[in-house]
């Protein structure tokens, strides 16, 4: 069956059109994304803004036009933390449903990192063995671990890259002194610490990877095979690299960083943000390095989706 997912992240609108049957890996068939920058559409009070909610439903309707002429027999449409943290969430919905068509499912932060596991599980196979993934989101960070095709632990945080961007740069990081980087490090630091003890009790895991935008554009940055080559050529963000460019990073202009390999104009404000919660990820969980893993989130709504069916199925 064709199917059209569309995924409403903190950054970025996507609707990917997969052809997808019980047993076979989803098959892309086309591909539509828009920058929505919603984690940097809300107001003081936490609301998103006329301008965001617009921009959001003229997205969702173009893409719905798009998944019919695609030939979609269904679409999945869900939204993550810019729109489950705003305040006027259900606001939001009820505008993009009445304008568009489009009903959202907000996904719980535990539901991301849940489903995202299930995309790396399925990636890498069993032979993985025990499994932890990490997600740098615009709004979130999310953390699974475990055995199974369902993790043992799953978390999520407010430390994607567009929101700890957004507080702690809004002058650009390479305007920000010694002192602000310390401070902002030490508070990533504390918040991934808090609850580590949930992933570090299942002792060492046999395989650790990352998924999302950003910790490929991070894996490109320091060395990692561009995206042209190919989903299976393998790909490892190496914590040694990664904390040697940093500095480098954080004295770049904005139009510096979009130069750099693997980093588009749209995500040069985040980049630093994004290294730092990655280093950090990689430093307190005693990670020499992350495997990056090409599904991710959207692949996982789409295999659960694809689980269901065919659970159906068999009942008949």
């Amino acid at each position: 069956m064709r199917l059209g997912v569309l995924d409403i992240g903190s950054n970025t609108g996507h609707l990917l059109v997969v052809d997808a049957h019980g047993g076979a890996a989803p098959l892309p068939a086309s591909s539509h994304k828009q920058a929505l920058r919603l984690a940097e559409h809300l107001d003081d009070e936490g609301a998103v803004t006329q301008k965001g909610i617009d921009a959001l439903t003229d997205f969702c309707a173009s893409a719905t036009e798009i998944a019919g002429d695609k030939g979609c027999e269904e679409m999945l449409g869900f939204a993550t933390s810019a729109v489950r943290d705003a305040v006027n969430s259900d606001e939001v919905l009820a505008h993009v449903e009445e304008h568009s068509g489009v009903r959202l499912e907000v996904l719980s932060g535990e539901d991301e990192a849940r489903l995202t596991f299930l995309a790396v599980r399925r990636w890498f196979g069993w032979s993985a063995g025990r499994l932890v993934v990490f997600d740098i989101g615009g709004g979130s960070l999310e953390i699974a671990g475990g055995t199974d095709e369902a993790p043992d632990v799953a978390w999520s945080l407010p430390l994607g890259a567009a929101r700890v961007a957004r507080t702690a740069f809004r002058d650009g990081p390479h305007r920000a002194t010694e002192d602000d980087v310390r401070g902002l490090r030490k508070q990533i630091r504390a918040e991934i610490a808090r609850d580590a003890g949930h992933l570090l009790r299942g002792g060492v895991p046999d395989r650790a990877a990352a998924t999302s935008k950003t910790f490929r554009s991070l894996a490109r940055i320091c060395g990692a095979a561009p995206s042209a080559d190919g989903p299976l050529v393998p790909r490892a963000l190496e914590l040694a690299t990664l904390s040697g460019w940093i500095p480098k990073l954080m004295a770049l202009s904005p139009e510096e960083l979009a130069s750099l390999p693997g980093v588009s104009p749209s995500r040069t404000h985040q980049i630093v943000a994004g290294a730092l919660v990655a280093e950090a990820c990689m430093d307190i969980f005693d990670l020499p390095e992350l495997e990056i893993c090409p599904w991710a989130l959207r692949e996982g709504v789409i295999l659960e989706r694809l689980d269901r069916i065919s659970v159906v199925s068999r009942r008949r």
